[in-house]
């Protein structure tokens, strides 16, 4: 997946001649062996509420002194904000995942710029990179509904305990498609997991990877061309004391030692993933919701008004980890054509997903699987300015209009044809049409109805959206002059 003709083994070496069992536990045991050398200074993925607290107090003080970054992480973080790493000299994974904006982007474009020149545009809206780390690999698998416990992440330290590794040989060979939706109502296999809106990479280390080569982001053609960067960043030492000489000399260790570095960054680092947003706190019984709040939760939980829990899961799992609001898995919503992208204006160019462009496997020769993108996390939504995979809108209200007038009148969301009847559906080839949710609510209207939601109705689902902003401070708390 992440293969390049100079660069033939992927990330990791050896990583692809592995069986893929092997391949999820590999990062695992690499981590184990760096933990046994670096002692009491490593850390993981913090979580505020993997067990019941003594006290309110002693939580508060525990989250309030984050653990130090282990010595490959503090290489990660050196990396992630190393603009030296692109061919401009002026990108890096920060220009696009700004720790200010809840590591997304820092503007309200639909797509971001980048390349030599930093004009070149790329094709979808940005991802937050908040609460990445237990992004469960790509696979189809069973849907499990509202039930969801997504696989963490390789790099957690309990992936292999928990993960169930599938056979994608077999399963490519499955019907697929998000078993949600009309054309897939019946079926028990659904696309679900893996990195960037089509799933391409499995683990933080592929994520990485991702823009560092891409011609329209930090613009590397090569790896050879990245590799000549790494060797010449200021930081070079540091990769020659952590990992020894050889370092200097084997171009796959040193790919795959700074992108684990990157990795590890972004596991480590509580930022990432600080589970501080005023749901988490009234889910700690911290703080309650204003009435607003509260309605909005419940149009957000109704299956019958906004249905929106039903992919954006808002319960905490069977073991405790507070919700993502995502359920990892792939759904198609016939969201309108983005004329703002440039590579749009080409009427046979369509952005398909899983089916390309971007992806080229096994899994993008299935036509169930076009059109499908992954459901993002709402956390920190209400921060954003570009909404769905192609950034088409700026607003909650809008995206919330959308979802409950879509299929009520079309009219608002589709241009018109020269004939003048209305282009539903006009960024989705017809021949995949059938992979559209047409029947979940809020969808499944017929005109002439009243909508699932009304104005009111969707202004208390944006005032409970806004409870997923990271940085709350409950009032006692507040009071107390932390």
């Amino acid at each position: 997946m992440f293969n390049t003709p100079d660069f033939p083994y992927g990330p990791w070496p050896f990583f692809s001649a592995l069986p893929r069992p092997a391949r999820r536990l590999l990062p695992l045991v690499l981590l184990l062996g760096l933990n046994g050398c670096r002692g009491h200074h490593d850390s993981e993925p913090v979580s505020h509420h993997d067990s019941a607290p003594t006290s309110q107090a002693a939580t508060q003080a525990a989250a309030a002194v984050p653990k130090p970054l282990s010595a490959v992480a503090q290489i990660g973080r050196k990396l992630f904000f190393d603009a030296s790493l692109s061919v401009s000299g002026k990108m890096s994974c920060a220009s696009c995942h700004n720790p200010d904006h809840g590591f997304g982007p820092p503007n309200d474009l639909s797509v971001q710029l980048g390349g030599p020149d930093l004009r070149q545009q790329g094709l979808r809206a940005v991802p937050s990179l908040r609460y990445e780390a237990y992004t469960p690999n790509f696979s189809i698998g069973p849907d499990a509904g509202d039930n969801d416990r997504p696989a963490p992440q390789d790099l957690h330290p309990h992936a292999g305990a928990t993960s169930t590794p599938h056979n994608p040989a077999r399963l490519a060979a499955q019907p697929s498609g998000k078993a949600k939706t009309a054309a897939a109502a019946t079926l028990a296999l659904v696309p679900q997991g893996g990195f960037f809106w089509d799933g391409r990479a499995d683990t933080l280390q592929g994520q990485a990877l991702g823009p560092l080569l891409n011609p329209m982001e930090m613009g590397n053609v090569t790896s050879e061309a990245l590799l000549q960067k790494l060797q010449n960043s200021s930081y070079i030492g540091e990769f020659k004391a952590l990992f020894g000489p050889r370092i200097l000399e084997d171009r796959q260790l040193l790919m795959s030692e700074a992108l684990f570095a990157i990795a590890r960054y972004e596991a480590e680092e509580t930022a990432f993933q600080p589970y501080d947003s005023k749901y988490d706190a009234y889910l700690r019984g911290q703080t309650e919701l204003s009435e607003a709040e509260a309605r909005g939760l419940k149009l957000f939980d109704d299956p019958k008004k906004g249905n929106c829990a039903s992919c954006h899961l808002d319960k905490k799992t069977p073991d405790g980890r507070f919700p993502a609001f995502t359920d990892y898995q792939f759904e198609a919503l016939g969201v309108p054509r983005n004329r703002e992208i440039k590579a749009n204006a080409d009427p046979a160019f369509y952005d398909l997903s899983i089916c390309g462009p971007e992806r080229r496997d096994s899994y993008s020769k299935r036509p169930q699987n076009c059109g499908l993108f992954k459901t993002p996390s709402l956390r920190n939504v209400a921060t954003r300015h570009a909404f769905f995979h192609n950034g088409v809108y700026h607003n909650l209200k809008d995206v919330l209009r959308f979802y409950a007038e879509r299929d009520l009148h079309p009219e608002k969301f589709y241009p018109r044809k020269a004939d003048g009847s209305i282009d539903v559906y006009n960024d989705l080839p017809l021949r995949y049409r059938a992979n559209l949710d047409v029947t979940d609510a809020p969808f499944g209207r017929k005109p002439g109805e009243a909508p699932a939601l009304n104005e009111a109705e969707m202004d208390d689902i944006i005032a409970f959206l806004g409870t997923l902003t990271d940085g709350y401070k409950p009032k006692a708390q507040a009071a107390g002059g932390e």
